[in-house]
C-alpha cells in the first residue's frame, strides 16, 4: 500500500546503532533533513560489543528444532550458553512461548526463505557504504574457523549447514584437521581435533566501524545528538507530520520530521508499541571481552560446542558468547563471564585469560520467530526497523538502505514484506 501524505523531506531515526546510523546514511543520501537521536551514545548497544562477524552464509532464524531436541533443562543452568533465569516476568513468558512454538522445522524454514534474498545482498550494501565514504574496512576472513575438541563433533553443524543448503541458501565448507587449523592459528590449543572452513564471510571492528559510519551521517549533513532521550513518539496523520518528545540537557523538547524511523534494538516496543507493534522484543543479552594472544590470530575463530566466538581487533583478541533472556538494562553478571573463560581457557593456549579488558554485556533483539521487525507501523509515518537478534550487524546496512527506499518512493520493498511489524 503506497502512502497517503506527500513524498517526505525529513526523518528523525532514533537509535544510533548499526541499523539507525544505516538507515540516517541512505535517508541523506536520498536528500532528506536526518536528525539522529541517540539516548546514550554512538553504538553503545549491541552494536558495541558484539563479534562483529558478516557471515550471510549462516544467517539463519534463532529459533531452531535443535533447541528442542537437546531439551530445556540447561537453559536454566547459568553456566549454559543459553540462559534464562528463572523469575516472574509476563513478556518473558510469553517471549519463550512463542520462541517454542517457532522451534520448529517448519517455522524454521518458512523464516528461512525470509533471510536468503536478505543474506544474498548483505555484504554488497557493506561494500556500497565503503564507496560512499565508510573508512573502516570490512575484513575477508581468510578462513573463518568452526574448531571442535572431539572428532565426531562436527557432524551436528554440518547436518545444519545441509539444512541450509536444502533451504536454498548456498554453503562452502571442507572439513580440515587440527594440526591445519595450529597452521593457520598457532595459539589453538592441541586439544583442537578439526575444525570446519567456512567461505563468503569477513569480520570487522565493531566501536571503530560505527565511529566510522556516524562520521559519515556526519559527513552527509546529518545532526546526531547523543544523551537525548526519546520519551514519546506522536505518529502524525496524512496532513500533519510525524514527532518525537525528547529530554535533553536543556530539558524537555518536541521535535517534528515527516518520517520517524524506530532502530532502538532491544528497547523497541517501548515506542512501537502504541503504533500496533504487539510482537515482543526480548532482550538476548550477550557477553565479550579482551585478551592478549600470543601468537596473535589473524583470522574469526568460533568454537560452537562452547557457542564462543573469538575476533582479532587490533592488537586484542575478542571473545564474545551467551545468550542470556533478561531485561536488558540489567547489570553485568559476572558469573557469565567466568563461564566464558572456563569454557574456552583449554581451547586458546596463547591468550592471556587473566589480563581481560573491556569487559561488556549488551542486548541483542531477538523476535519468537526470529525476524526482524522492519516496516510501517500502523501509522504510515512511523516505521520501526529492528528485532535482528543476532544478525544486526550483518543486516544492518541493507536494512538502512530497505527501509531509504520504503521512506522516498511509499511502497514496501519486496524483501521487507515477511518483515512486516505488525504480523
Amino acid at each position: 500500500m503506497r502512502r497517503r501524505f506527500p513524498a517526505p523531506t525529513s526523518a528523525i531515526v532514533v537509535g544510533a546503532g548499526m541499523v539507525g546510523l544505516a538507515t540516517a546514511w541512505h535517508l541523506r543520501r536520498a536528500g532528506l533533513a536526518v536528525r539522529v537521536v541517540e539516548a546514550d551514545r554512538v553504538a553503545a548497544g549491541s552494536s558495541w560489543g558484539n563479534a562483529g562477524w558478516l557471515t550471510p552464509p549462516i544467517t539463519t532464524p534463532l529459533p531452531e528444532p535443535a533447541i528442542l531436541r537437546t531439551g530445556l533443562r540447561a537453559m536454566f543452568s547459568v553456566t549454559s550458553p543459553l540462559y534464562v533465569p528463572l523469575r516472574p516476568d509476563t513478556v518473558l513468558i510469553r517471549f519463550l512461548l512463542g520462541f517454542l512454538r517457532h522451534s520448529t522445522p517448519a517455522a524454521w524454514h518458512r523464516a528461512m526463505q525470509a533471510y536468503i534474498p536478505l543474506n544474498h545482498r548483505a555484504l554488497a550494501a557493506f561494500d556500497e557504504l565503503s564507496e560512499g565514504g565508510v573508512t573502516e574496512p570490512t575484513h575477508a576472513a581468510e578462513p573463518f574457523l568452526a574448531c571442535f575438541a572431539g572428532a565426531e563433533e562436527h557432524r551436528l553443524l554440518m547436518e545444519e549447514f545441509e539444512q541450509i543448503r536444502a533451504a536454498g541458501q548456498p554453503v562452502t565448507a571442507d572439513l580440515i584437521s587440527g594440526a591445519e587449523v595450529r597452521r593457520i592459528a598457532p595459539a589453538v590449543s592441541e586439544g583442537i581435533a578439526n575444525a570446519i572452513r567456512l567461505e563468503g564471510t569477513r569480520f570487522l571492528h565493531p566501536p571503530h566501524y560505527l565511529e566510522a559510519l556516524a562520521s559519515a551521517v556526519r559527513r552527509e549533513g546529518a545532526t546526531i545528538h547523543e544523551r537525548t532521550q526519546v520519551t514519546e513518539v506522536s505518529g502524525g496523520r496524512p496532513s500533519t507530520p510525524a514527532g518525537v518528545r525528547v529530554m535533553t540537557e536543556e530539558g524537555e523538547e518536541r521535535w517534528s520530521a515527516d518520517v520517524v524511523v524506530l532502530a532502538t534494538g532491544a528497547w523497541l516496543g517501548r515506542l512501537a508499541r502504541p503504533f500496533g507493534v504487539q510482537t515482543v522484543v526480548q532482550a538476548g543479552r550477550g557477553y565479550s571481552f579482551t585478551v592478549p594472544v600470543d601468537p596473535m590470530p589473524r583470522v574469526p575463530l568460533y568454537f560452537p560446542i562452547q557457542r564462543v566466538a573469538c575476533t582479532p581487533l587490533g592488537d586484542r583478541y575478542r571473545v564474545a558468547g551467551m545468550m542470556e533472556f533478561r531485561r536488558p538494562g540489567e547489570p553485568l553478571d559476572p558469573r557469565r563471564i567466568d563461564a566464558i573463560v572456563r569454557a574456552t581457557r583449554p581451547l586458546l593456549t596463547g591468550a592471556d585469560f587473566d589480563d581481560r579488558q573491556d569487559e561488556w554485556v549488551g542486548s541483542r533483539p531477538c523476535t519468537p520467530d526470529g525476524l526482524p521487525l522492519v516496516g510501517p507501523t500502523r501509522s504510515p509515518r512511523v516505521i520501526a526497523a529492528g528485532g535482528h537478534g543476532m544478525w544486526g550487524i550483518t543486516l544492518g546496512p541493507l536494512t538502512g538502505r530497505l527501509v531509504a527506499e520504503l521512506v522516498t518512493t511509499g511502497a514496501t520493498p519486496d524483501l521487507l514484506r515477511p518483515l512486516d511489524p505488525l504480523r
